[in-house]
């Protein structure tokens, strides 16, 4: 059985879209890459795992989080991306505009870290059939954005839902409920993407709950605790695989510049250590139920191997 923790690099600028707030006066630099970043390499280092970032490739114009992803593929991580300037709308943009975001995030991280990426996760975690039309042209073996996840699309109704009330207006977009119908276990999708099929590339749904499908992402972890996290874990029962998704937001700390945001974001309600000791338990939950930790490139790979082997047996 194969685990993998991978992390999206969303900088904080994006969870202010999000909420409707206002960017802070002087705000800048790259809070998510200068301060995050180091602390996930440690906690990594620790449990000795790998883990897969996920970039929004506009990012990596500054030096220092071009450097910082570099000093992750050197300590053995993974780069791939998370779209050129990652549009929450991004499944109701033209033909073009998708592959665009697509194509240059890829050239972009290539030639910022030196590696050319081979996964994708969509911002928001909105999925369409143009975006993975896209990722095939542009050479993607895997998407990991596919959520199956009632609790989490109910929740996101509600909340913006209750922003439009108040008159305030988020960047996040709802997609269509069809999401909810998709594998919760890696598949190669088809030309409904949340249906199986036979696209070359591999969907890895980020994990859910058996029965109700609650999500069990580092959000959710984060706020069930110490002893919530790991029984969350447990819940999951025993997949083949195990996908798990934090944001590089779980890293930081209010007085890293993002104290504006400890309303909205649950994650930083929760002192730094704690949340780090929370998830050393969850990954501590994974290995001792016989997960192997790698990364979701290597993840999508074994799945594409045993698929190949399926196919062969049946002639």
């Amino acid at each position: 059985m194969l685990a993998a923790i991978s992390v999206d690099l969303d900088e904080v600028a994006l969870y202010r879209k999000i909420h409707g707030l206002p960017a802070p006066q002087g705000e800048g630099g790259p809070l998510v890459y200068r301060a995050a970043l180091p602390r996930a390499f440690k906690l990594a280092e620790r449990l000795g795992i790998p883990l897969t970032f996920f970039a929004v490739s506009r990012d990596l114009v500054d030096p220092t989080s071009a450097s910082a992803l570099r000093t992750a593929i050197s300590l053995g991580h993974t780069v791939e991306s998370h779209s050129a300037s990652h549009p929450y709308d991004l499944i109701r943009l033209g033909t073009e505009r998708i592959r665009a975001e697509i194509r240059e995030s890829f050239d972009d991280i290539e030639r910022a870290v030196g590696a050319r990426p081979v996964g994708f996760r969509a911002p928001g975690y909105s999925l369409s059939d143009g975006v993975l039309d896209a990722l095939e042209e542009a050479g993607a073996g895997f998407d990991a954005s596919a959520f199956p996840c009632p609790a989490y699309y109910l929740a996101k109704l509600a909340v913006l839902g209750a922003m439009f009330e108040r008159g305030r207006h988020s960047a996040s977009i709802v997609a269509s409920p069809v999401q909810l119908f998709a594998p919760t276990e890696p598949y190669r999708p088809g030309k409904s993407w949340w249906r199986k099929g036979d696209r070359r590339l591999i969907e890895i749904p980020m994990r859910v709950t058996r029965g109700v499908r609650l999500p069990v992402i580092g959000t959710t972890l984060l706020y069930a605790g110490e002893r919530g996290g790991p029984r969350l874990i447990d819940a999951c029962g025993l997949p083949s695989s195990f996908s798990l998704e934090l944001h590089g937001v779980d890293f930081l700390e209010p007085d890293d510049g993002v104290a504006d945001l400890a309303k909205h974001q649950i994650e930083l309600t929760r002192p730094l250590a704690q949340r780090l000791r929370i998830l050393e338990a969850c990954v501590l939950r994974l290995k001792k139920k016989g997960y192997k930790l790698v990364s979701l490139r290597d993840l999508a790979a074994s799945v594409a191997a045993a698929h190949a082997q399926r196919h062969i047996a049946l002639y």
